[in-house]
């Protein structure tokens, strides 16, 4: 028998009640090892005396730690539950606050009415820049653009001869502007080809910079360009100044593993999923980078919740809204608002009724309101416009797609940037738009060739498209929620804008017709009836007179 001695454990009655009685938790599991009758002997062992020493054998000495250290794991669960609970009320607490004080209780009656000043929200990836170009840029002159970064404010918006600002700011930046005399445009896509579009810019962008030998040298030329060149940089503009790089880096460090291995490459025909080039769609979708600026990103814009935004809880409301996805209707609520009370809602798969309708909706009244005594503003002195150009990033016709880093350069050439007559009309206007984005689309595809030869085999293409898994198709669909729902609310406001605006040309075609004749009634029809009149009493008379004269031959030849 053996006789070593032991020492005796000593356990505090509490720890006791929790080893040997642990509580049930579902996430735990049942842990019920002992008796309801044998806990109840220990517990009332446990308040007679506060310290019981006890003697055990090895095994069960290994038994308790094990359900001790259970113990402590239940403890840290319940501890870590309360602080959900309050992190969770905390965050609804926040994001609520925010949209009760972001909901705008006024009904706009005159909201398709165009104020003074136009500001274009433009969403990365939605067809934009076509807009700004071949639309914004021949109606307004350039002295009547505000100064614009893509990125802060750089301009006092008091300044009345402002008249057009387009951005890739959120919505938030209306708190920086006169919110009475400024009207807000926008264009939002199918979230999912959003999605694959900006994935694809991203990479488009970032091999530019692979005509370099390294990283480096990479980073090095762009500083050098970047410091001598007039105008605005990718990479100086909301988004891309955040995923450019991130994509230049990975595609450096993925090249540079190719080099490495020697040219053992595994082959796909998944141009999204070839990750000896670049960084697989599903990953994009996933990582940090794109679940903050991407995912929902057309919603978080439009309620001005970007990461790039004017508003102080900003970053605090998205936070949240992203770790328990319940809160998103609350900015879903806002984002929707925001959209009702819009001038204009394009749709970027709807190109031709969305260009028809801004025409008529916008242009028509830009036009209008610039033939408009002291419309034009032609007294806008030539300090303020130098100002304006100094200011100005994009005064040599660089723009928000386009960089000064040499070989990523995507400059527009400025004949699509002057401003056309202001007495043309709607149907004109559209016809200058077909002609400016025919070359524009020409120019975009070319220097979207000449990118993705870096990077070949990846091919993006529509084609391409439809090799991606429905397994990811699925996840950006779930990682896009908010965005799926705001675009069905813009279609929702596109048709009923697009159903309206076409009653309103039928009726002033009608109205044009009608006057027309009008006019032909009173100064031609009416002519033609006193000169029919005339004719036709001319006719009688001459009938008359033949009768009569008929009627004395008859009397002379019967006499």
């Amino acid at each position: 028998m053996n006789t070593r001695s032991r020492n005796p454990i000593q356990v505090p009655p509490l720890l006791l009640t929790s080893i040997l009685c642990p509580v049930s938790d579902p996430a735990l599991g049942s842990r019920n090892f002992v008796d309801g009758s044998h806990c109840s002997q220990v517990l009332r062992l446990a308040h007679s005396r506060w310290i019981i020493s006890l003697e055990f054998h090895f095994d069960l000495k290994c038994y308790l730690i094990q359900e001790y250290l259970f113990g402590l794991l239940h403890l840290v669960h319940i501890v870590n539950a309360c602080f959900s609970e309050n992190d969770f009320e905390q965050c609804e607490r926040v994001v609520k606050d925010w949209a009760e004080s972001s909901l705008d209780k006024e009904i706009r009656e005159d909201k398709h009415t165009l104020r003074d000043l136009l500001y274009f929200l433009h969403v990365p990836r939605t067809g934009g820049r076509t807009y700004f170009h071949c639309f914004l840029k021949k109606l307004y002159p350039s002295n009547l653009e505000c100064p614009r970064s893509y990125d802060k404010l750089r301009f006092d918006p008091s300044k009345p001869k402002c008249r057009l600002l387009v951005t890739h700011d959120d919505y938030s930046m209306t708190s920086k502007l006169p919110r009475e005399r400024t009207s807000v445009v926008t264009i939002l896509r199918d979230p999912i080809d959003r999605v694959f579009s900006a994935y694809e810019f991203s990479i488009e962008v970032a091999a530019r910079f692979l005509v370099h030998p390294n990283l480096t040298s990479a980073l090095k030329m762009s500083k050098r360009m970047r410091s001598k060149a007039k105008g605005i940089s990718t990479l100086d503009i909301w988004p891309w100044k955040h995923l450019v790089p991130w994509m230049r880096e990975d595609l450096f460090a993925r090249r540079d593993a190719r080099y490495g291995r020697g040219l053992h490459i595994k082959e796909s025909s998944d141009s999204y999923n070839m990750e000896e080039f670049t960084m697989p769609l599903q990953e994009f979708i996933n990582h940090p980078v794109a679940r903050d600026i991407i995912n929902n990103g057309a919603t978080f814009q439009v309620a001005g919740l970007t990461n790039n935004s004017y508003i102080a809880e900003a970053h605090e409301v998205r936070h949240c809204v992203q770790k328990y996805k319940i809160l998103g209707k609350y900015v879903l609520q806002v984002a929707k608002k925001r959209l009702d009370d819009m001038l204009y809602v394009g749709l970027t798969e709807e190109h031709r009724e969305s260009a028809t309708m801004f025409a008529n909706v916008v242009g028509a009244q830009v036009i209008s309101q610039l033939n408009a005594p002291n419309g034009n503003l032609d007294n806008v002195d030539n300090t303020e416009q130098r100002s304006f150009s100094d200011s100005d990033p994009d005064s040599n016709e660089q723009h928000q797609n386009g960089t000064s880093d040499g070989e990523a350069s995507e400059v527009t050439s400025g004949k699509s940037g002057e401003a056309t007559e202001l007495n043309m009309t709607a149907g004109q206007l559209m016809d200058a738009y077909e002609g400016c984005i025919s070359n524009l689309r020409k120019t975009q595809s070319q220097r979207r060739v000449t990118s993705l030869k870096r990077i070949s085999p990846v091919n993006f293409s529509r084609e391409a498209r439809l090799q991606v898994s429905k397994e990811v198709l699925q996840e950006i669909r779930s990682l896009n929620d908010l965005d799926i729902e705001l675009y069905d609310h813009a279609r929702a406001i596109f048709y009923k804008q697009h159903k309206t605006t076409l009653q309103t040309l039928a009726e002033e075609r009608w109205d044009s017709i009608s006057s027309i004749v009008h006019g032909i009634t009173l100064w031609k029809v009416l002519p033609l009836s006193v000169s029919f009149v005339f004719i036709f009493f001319l006719f009688l008379v001459i009938v008359n007179v033949r009768r009569r004269t008929s009627k004395l031959k008859m009397k002379v030849m019967k006499s």
